[in-house]
């Protein structure tokens, strides 16, 4: 009877930004920042994910923030099997974890070495079997489209580290490309313009609730500016400034302009039957830069093509491994696993 019994699913968004864990009959139980603080001497992880986050420019001598992943590359895996060890700890979902199926979301980045540590540090937390997917397929399924159907889409995934761009049709990538310029780099922005404009120094936290709060694309109404506090570059003191947001939407449309030269590439490169069905279908925006006001009419108003912000950006990919998972118990039950691992 014991071998009758479905075994847990359980996947995870091992996102540059975020990580986010779902576990079939739960839900997701795990939506924090991808981050770990440690106690440099004794080399032990004091903190993950929020709690680690609060920690950001407010370290010592005796701690190291990092993240695991940057760019949509892991930077560490010694940190992120620790972190992953941490969470599940945390989850008290060690027994849940045994015989489990787990389908890891991973950026179009990283190489088949850092998928096969991936694929590892899973089996060591008790997983069985093991399936790497490419995050922008996952968003493309949680953001709404039908990744089944015999017709082209186009996706475009704003991670924290990397935006994915892809199109997709009869339930896979056609072709796809990755840029290194998301959410974080736009945060640097932000920064960078603070600092040259008005010689103030602002934390990454600050630069990032800069575009979060009045970061845009196009006017919207109520626009209102915003304090900033940092510390003066000349006199080393504290100080307060105001910025408009005007100023932002300056400061976001030259990296978001790459994105788009970017998405003109990949359209380029598709061919001229999902083209067509692009033209028709327009373009679905995922993940955390999609949150960007006006991001959508950015899009169409430079491409001439209808554009979307997809169902619940920020969730977008861990709600496509949720609708993955009868795909993956299909795949394991017709054996074609090895063949899906292997390939």
């Amino acid at each position: 009877m014991a071998n009758s019994k479905k075994p847990t699913f359980v996947s995870m968004d091992l996102g540059t930004a975020n990580t986010l864990v779902y576990v079939s009959s739960q839900g997701i139980v795990y939506n924090e920042p991808s981050i770990v603080a440690y106690k440099i001497k004794e080399n032990k992880i004091i903190a993950v994910g929020e709690e680690a986050y609060k920690m950001i420019g407010k370290g010592n001598k005796t701690i190291r923030v990092v993240r695991p992943m940057v760019d949509g590359v892991i930077t560490d895996i010694r940190a992120t099997q620790a972190q992953l060890k941490y969470i599940f700890t945390k989850l008290r979902l060690s027994k849940q974890l045994k015989h489990s199926i787990m389908l890891l979301a991973c950026p179009s980045v990283i190489t088949e070495l850092e998928k096969q540590a991936l694929k590892k540090i899973a089996i060591s937390l008790g997983a069985d079997q093991v399936f790497v997917e490419e995050e922008v397929k996952m968003a493309a399924l949680g953001g709404g489209v039908n990744i089944y159907a015999a017709t082209g889409n186009l996706v475009v995934d704003m991670g924290g580290g990397t935006t994915d761009i892809a199109v997709l049709a009869s339930g896979d990538i056609v072709l796809s490309k990755s840029i290194k310029v998301a959410g974080n780099y736009l945060n640097d922005e932000c920064q960078k313009f603070v600092r040259s404009q008005y010689g103030l120094e602002v934390g990454s936290k600050t630069a990032e609730s800069i575009k979060v709060n009045i970061g845009s694309l196009s006017k919207y109404p109520d626009e209102r500016r915003m304090k900033v506090y940092g510390r003066d570059v000349v006199s080393g003191l504290p100080r307060e400034i105001e910025i408009s947001p005007e100023e932002v939407r300056e400061v976001l449309k030259v990296p978001v302009s790459r994105i788009v030269d970017l998405t003109v590439q990949v359209l380029e490169e598709t061919p001229p039957e999902l083209a067509g069905d692009i033209f028709r279908n327009g373009i679905t925006l995922c993940g955390g830069g999609g949150l960007i006001k006006g991001i959508d009419k950015y899009f169409a108003d430079t491409l001439q093509l209808p554009s979307k912000i997809g169902e619940q950006p920020l969730l977008a990919v861990i709600n496509g491994t949720k609708k993955y998972e009868n795909e993956i118990f299909e795949i394991i039950k017709e054996q074609r696993y090895k063949e899906a691992l292997h390939s």
